[in-house]
C-alpha cells in the first residue's frame, strides 16, 4: 500500500470530506485495472506446450 492510500484509508475512518473518499474509490479503481491487465498480460504470455506427443515419455538413466 502507498503511503497516499494509506492517508486516505485513515482519513476515510475519520469521517473525511466526500472528495476524499471519492479519490480513494477513483484510486482503487485503478488499481483493480491495473491488476487485472497484468493478469491478463501474464495469462497470454504462458508458454503453450508445443511438444510433439513422442517427446518426454522416455527418461535416460545412463551414467
Amino acid at each position: 500500500m502507498s503511503t497516499s492510500l494509506v492517508s486516505a484509508v485513515s482519513a476515510a475512518d475519520t469521517g473525511a470530506d466526500p472528495v476524499s473518499l471519492l479519490m480513494l474509490r477513483k484510486t482503487l479503481d485503478l488499481q483493480a485495472q491495473g491488476v487485472a491487465s497484468l493478469v491478463q498480460a501474464a495469462t497470454a504470455a504462458a508458454p503453450v506446450a508445443s511438444n510433439p506427443p513422442h517427446l518426454g515419455q522416455n527418461i535416460d538413466v545412463k551414467v
